[in-house]
């Protein structure tokens, strides 16, 4: 069982260098054009996603949300079953690369007028990001828990190193570690929560890795080594658990500063 301590507060990575992978909701539900509203709408509440992917041609997608559904189908009175998610599909589609920081997410969605932006790697769609995101997610809460990171290959787990988790929310983690991770790496993060048991298996994706000797000297506030990890999708109950200790843990932060 690993146990938290308690640390002194440390320098830690800034919460304004976040980016859009740390944010956003993992996976994006896609459907065909000619599918009918009242399907759609069952499904995106079956997956709890805030959107649809709608692909009406090769080249031709839009965004299928709650919002649509409401102001061109329940309030024209039509009947959902008779009407196809092409015909009431937002378009154009926003997306944005989960490598860009956070603040440029939010002036893209300033500019463009757009409530979420379908997050991209390597220009395919991986995410997406709200602006309920932006306003209500946590950003990371200040911690030192110790931790255990190990690689991932297929379906086991090998060569695990110790860590300290130093930045944590429920959509990923700040480890300082010495070992040497690479950006990509599919990893197993296991801590524990002070007074919650048991502890919590993480797996995620390694979205970049600080190395001190590369970084400017003029920087004010260096970072320990380590790495940032991306979790994939929790079980609810987990997210839930997690969430609610990182906004607690949050507030008391705030309250200190």
């Amino acid at each position: 069982m690993i146990k938290a301590r308690i640390k002194p507060q440390r320098a830690v990575p800034d919460n304004s260098s976040l980016l859009v992978a740390q944010m956003m909701t993992p996976g994006v539900v896609q459907v065909p054009g000619d599918v009918s509203v009242s399907e759609a709408a069952l499904l995106m509440q079956k997956e709890r996603v805030p959107c649809l992917l709608v692909k009406d041609t090769d080249a031709r997608y839009g965004i299928m949300t709650p919002s649509d559904i409401v102001r061109k189908v329940v309030a024209q009175g039509l009947e959902p079953q008779r009407v196809e998610a092409r015909a009431i599909m937002s378009r154009p589609v926003r997306s944005v690369e989960y490598n860009r920081l956070v603040e440029d997410a939010s002036s893209l969605m300033a500019s463009t007028g757009v409530p979420l932006l379908i997050v991209t790697r390597d220009s395919q769609p991986v995410g997406i990001l709200t602006a309920q995101d932006l306003v209500l997610a946590p950003k990371r809460c200040d911690t030192y828990l110790p931790a255990t990171i190990s690689l991932v290959t297929g379906e086991k787990t090998a060569t695990a190193y110790e860590g300290t988790i130093t930045q944590l929310s429920h959509v990923g983690a700040y480890v300082e570690t010495a070992a040497l991770l690479l950006p990509g790496t599919t990893v197993m993060l296991q801590f524990s929560l002070p007074g919650m048991a048991p502890s919590f298996s993480a797996r995620g994706t390694i979205m970049s890795s600080y190395d001190p000797p590369s970084v400017a000297h003029s920087e004010q506030t260096p970072r320990s080594p380590g790495v940032d990890v991306q979790f994939a999708q929790f079980p609810p109950a987990e997210e839930s658990k997690l969430r609610a200790w990182v906004l607690q843990n949050f507030a008391k932060t705030s309250d200190h500063n």
